[in-house]
């Protein structure tokens, strides 16, 4: 038996509810899968599109009914985590019940913390949100101390920090629920972002990402092995190119290298790469892996995926 740490990429989720009741059946195929060979597996994941959805429906809504509050972006983290683990509970109980697997999955609702001086608070890049004239965000970055930044040639956005996970509120919760047997659904976007003052956490408008976050949670269980299930089938140098290159092993060494010298993008394979080989740095023995989620169970059985090590 071994403790899993499974980061779910976007292509598991939807951007609709009903898109998303509809692809989560799958994915709990796959998760149960790993289940049934007697793993204890945690489960988190991305929100990028759902808490988008809810902040920008009260941010409209607040538009039309001032009496309609905007919902602070703590919150709509929340919120996302709520009913995306709803879902993903909902399909997973359902699979595991049809192979004789009567473990009850749960969701907890997940706060993170952050480092309150941390300087992505003073270089925020994470865009969120709506996009806006030139007119209209420099009156939000007036009225609400927004910081608004073009994007794209498509208009304004907000931009919010992305600090580093420093610890997980509720993992002493997670450990014993995990202990005993639940699959648990947590730190579910990379977590709600809080920061420690007196006595009491306090959310932050910022995204921490998920699978940075996810290598915190799988470094804080103690997990045997964290694995990233995205849309491509393994980390590939060159990626889209001629000469592209496939990876079966990766090292820490040579991630550093690969890093550096600029091989993955930054909105896509660069943040799993390096959360992944952080993982792999953790403690000695501990190992990666980035498959896709259609691989998860092969990937488990070192069939598939880019295997990350701290050394070959």
């Amino acid at each position: 038996m071994k403790r899993i740490v499974v980061a779910l990429g976007g292509n598991a989720l939807g951007n609709t509810p009903e898109e998303q009741k509809a692809l989560v059946k799958e994915t709990a195929k796959h998760i149960a899968s790993l289940i049934e060979l007697g793993n204890e597996v945690i489960l988190a994941h991305g929100n990028g599109p759902q808490v988008g959805m809810i902040h920008l429906g009260f941010t409209q809504a607040n538009q039309v009914n001032s009496a309609i509050p905007e919902m602070p972006f703590p919150e709509c983290g929340a919120m996302s985590q709520g009913y995306i683990g709803y879902h993903l509970q909902n399909a997973l109980q359902t699979q595991l019940r049809s192979i004789g697997i009567t473990s009850m999955p749960a969701t907890i609702i997940t706060q993170v913390e952050v480092d309150p001086l941390d300087p992505a608070f003073d270089h925020p890049t994470k865009p969120i949100g709506s996009f806006y004239s030139k007119e209209v965000a420099k009156q939000m970055n007036l009225e609400k101390g927004y910081t608004m930044v073009e994007d794209a040639g498509r208009g304004y956005r907000r931009v919010v920090a992305s600090p580093v996970p420093i610890n997980i509120v509720e993992i002493d919760m997670i450990r014993e629920l995990v202990g005993r047997g639940y699959p648990i659904i947590t730190c579910g976007g990379g977590g709600i972002p809080v920061i420690r003052k007196d006595n009491q956490f306090i959310g932050v408008p910022a995204v921490i990402d998920k699978d940075h976050a996810s290598a915190k949670l799988a470094e804080l269980l103690e997990a045997d092995l964290f694995i990233i299930l995205t849309a491509v089938r393994k980390v590939c140098l060159n990626f889209g190119k001629p000469n592209q290159v496939d990876l079966d092993v990766l090292t820490v060494q040579e991630a550093n290298d690969y890093i550096q010298a600029g091989h993955f993008a930054k909105g896509s394979m660069l943040p799993k790469v390096i959360a992944a080989k952080n993982f792999a740095a953790s403690k000695m023995g501990r190992v990666s892996i980035i498959a896709s989620l259609e691989e998860a169970k092969e990937a488990l059985e070192g069939n598939a995926g880019t295997k990350v090590v701290w050394s070959k």
